[in-house]
């Protein structure tokens, strides 16, 4: 009985070891957590304070996601984001009128007031994608660079000629103001002169994508953002020289028709300015603009 009182106190001194064993490795890994979660709160410190952007449409509803998410976890932070073109970005940062300008094109090829120039800077948040869109009703898969330039020059004007049925093209255009066209301009029309005297004009890509829609034999051209979910099928998306618009041929450079989307700030930007565009361009928020249809900065590098 003694040896068996003995054995049992043997066991209990195991038992309390391994259990004050256990103790100490829980502390150790509550420790551990601990210490995580103070670098996490270190990297993702609170931030607070107010940030206006404006400007290109193909960047808003990327800007627009990122700032719902945001101010999820910054309840402190506003976030405000409108539309209006990327020179309406670019000039109101410029002057002032907001935080952020977004911008399809850096802020020079918009700027109004060269005087400015110099304070102002291009932060790049994303690459996008841009495709040539037509009517459903168009029989026509793809495109040459030369065949775009003849269309939106009005030297091509009916789709027979350039492979689709006998009928006539509808060409839909953006304004001056706008960096998607800018951006269509100095990749696929280079030298060649848009007709503006043809067809029409539509102010946004979600406008672009609704008269394109509604329109037979029309063709123009829209940022890929509006061409995810529920709109994929929307419209008929053309290949440019057979190459289709994805972001491996654009990382490739098989694919021409892209650019970086900007937000532009007056000055280096800091505080809640610099904590927005950080967490647009950031990994935390990668999985997001890949499924909204831009192209991670990550990948672009």
């Amino acid at each position: 009985m003694k040896f068996s009182g003995l054995k049992m106190s043997m066991v209990g001194l195991i038992l309390a070891g391994a259990l004050a064993g256990c103790g100490n490795a829980q502390n150790s890994s509550d420790d551990s957590t601990s210490g995580s979660d103070n670098t996490n709160n270190a990297k993702t410190a609170e931030i607070s304070g107010s940030v206006t952007a404006a400007g290109s449409t193909a960047l808003q509803p990327l800007a627009e996601e990122a700032a719902n998410e945001i101010q999820g976890t910054n309840p402190n932070l506003t976030v405000t984001v409108q539309g209006g073109g990327s020179g309406t970005g670019v000039n109101q940062v410029a002057s002032g009128a907001i935080d952020i300008g977004n911008s399809d094109v850096p802020s020079a090829d918009k700027l109004e007031d060269k005087t400015k120039a110099d304070k102002l800077v291009d932060n790049k948040v994303a690459g996008i994608a841009f495709a040539m869109v037509v009517n459903k009703d168009v029989k026509v898969d793809s495109l040459t660079e030369k065949q775009i330039q003849d269309i939106f020059s009005g030297k091509v004007k009916n789709w027979k000629e350039v492979g689709g049925n006998d009928e006539k093209i509808n060409i839909i255009n953006r304004p001056a103001s706008s960096g998607t066209r800018a951006t269509f301009e100095s990749t696929l029309m280079k030298d060649a002169k848009i007709n503006d005297s043809l067809g029409t004009a539509q102010d946004s890509n979600g406008a672009v994508e609704q008269s394109v829609n509604s329109t037979p034999g029309s063709i123009s051209y829209l940022a890929m953002s509006y061409l995810v979910g529920d709109k994929k099928d929307a419209l008929k998306v053309l290949k440019i020289n057979n190459v289709e618009p994805t972001t491996e041929n654009i990382v490739a450079k098989k694919y021409p028709f892209w650019s970086y989307e900007y937000m532009i700030t007056n000055g280096e930007p800091k505080d809640a300015i610099k904590g927005f565009i950080d967490y647009v361009s950031g990994e935390d928020f990668a999985d997001t603009v890949k499924k909204m249809g831009y192209i991670p900065m990550s990948e672009l590098k």
